[in-house]
């Protein structure tokens, strides 16, 4: 298959880690790490875009060895090594606040304190991914937290404020960097990639992804997620090859 553009190749490229260097199990896929090392190796930085928070994602740049920034939490939280502190685009307290009246209107099933790694989130909140995302959305429109959205994901639904996304996040990033979101090349599985894969210039689906970020993608994998990456850093390092 053709993985690339015909001619071009990218100068960064930006993963998602939940579902897409991972299995649904959340176990990290070791041919994943290893392209990514190659990437790196070549001179390729990777971004790491997710909406996991920055403790997480923080702990897997350092183990990996990346030198690219970090996107966390859906853009709530951007950070790079050449920068004196995080950037924070939200406060948190409203999403956590939205969470516990929610709780309290419609019994959440999982509880208003939701998924583990929210005693990390600074920028928003998340329930658990069975939680009644329709109910959920009506209440809040009705509610004082109605400028918030409500986002599923494959492993939360995610309270946030309308103007968090990876997408505008990973803008911020690239203005801060100097790079240019023509040279981006992104791979994600869920619908909080769609608006990385609005801004990237090529954007690649893992099999298992949601019908609508497959439909959105230039190229869709015909691997399960984490092992997509192998033949994609292939066809990377090729293209890589034929234009240094």
């Amino acid at each position: 298959m053709q993985w690339l553009p015909e001619g071009w190749c990218p100068k960064f490229v930006a993963v998602d880690i939940d579902g897409t260097l991972t299995d649904g199990e959340k176990r990290l896929n070791s041919g994943a790490i290893e392209s990514l090392h190659r990437l790196e190796k070549a001179g390729i930085p990777v971004i790491l875009a997710t909406g996991n928070v920055r403790a997480i994602t923080y702990g897997l740049w350092r183990f990996l060895k990346l030198t690219g920034p970090i996107c966390c939490e859906n853009g709530g939280v951007l950070w790079d090594s050449s920068f004196d502190e995080p950037i924070l685009q939200a406060n948190g307290d409203d999403a956590k606040r939205a969470a516990q009246w929610l709780d309290s209107v419609m019994n959440l099933q999982g509880g208003w304190k939701g998924i583990e790694s929210n005693q990390w989130r600074e920028s928003e909140w998340c329930l658990y991914p069975s939680e009644d995302l329709e109910q959920i959305k009506i209440l809040l429109a009705q509610s004082e937290w109605s400028h918030l959205i409500a986002l599923r994901t494959g492993f939360a639904i995610h309270l946030m404020e309308p103007h968090l996304s990876k997408g505008s996040g990973l803008g911020i990033l690239l203005d801060r960097m100097g790079w240019k979101k023509e040279d981006m090349l992104c791979v994600g599985d869920a619908p909080n990639d769609l608006s990385m894969f609005e801004l990237a210039h090529w954007s690649v689906a893992v099999k298992g992804a949601f019908e609508s970020v497959s439909n959105a993608a230039n190229v869709c994998s015909p691997h399960l997620h984490g092992d997509t990456f192998e033949p994609l850093v292939d066809a990377i390092l090729k293209a890589h090859s034929n234009t240094s």
